[in-house]
């Protein structure tokens, strides 16, 4: 079972522009996308569902992208990273 997680970093533009190419590179070719978070790493499946949210209050606003799955549906798949070479 995997330990809870929460963690944010802040990366330079350099370093996000990086990883958003690696993932429309993945996500465009239909393969896995491995990253690097804080010290983990997180293996993203090709099923995982995407998507942007958009939060504002009163002093500031913020876009994320997501990326979600459910790893008990990956056991055995061509998707679990386990299996990946």
């Amino acid at each position: 079972m995997a330990t809870p997680r929460d963690v944010e970093r802040i990366y330079s533009t350099d370093e996000v522009v990086a990883k958003l190419r690696r993932l429309a590179d993945a996500l465009e070719s239909g393969k896995p996308f491995r990253i690097q978070i804080a010290g983990e790493r997180v293996h993203v499946p090709v099923r995982a569902q995407f998507s942007v949210e958009h939060e504002r209050d009163d002093d500031e606003e913020e876009v994320e992208f997501q990326l979600k799955w459910n790893v008990a549906e990956l056991t055995g798949s061509e998707d679990d990273p386990l299996a990946e070479v």
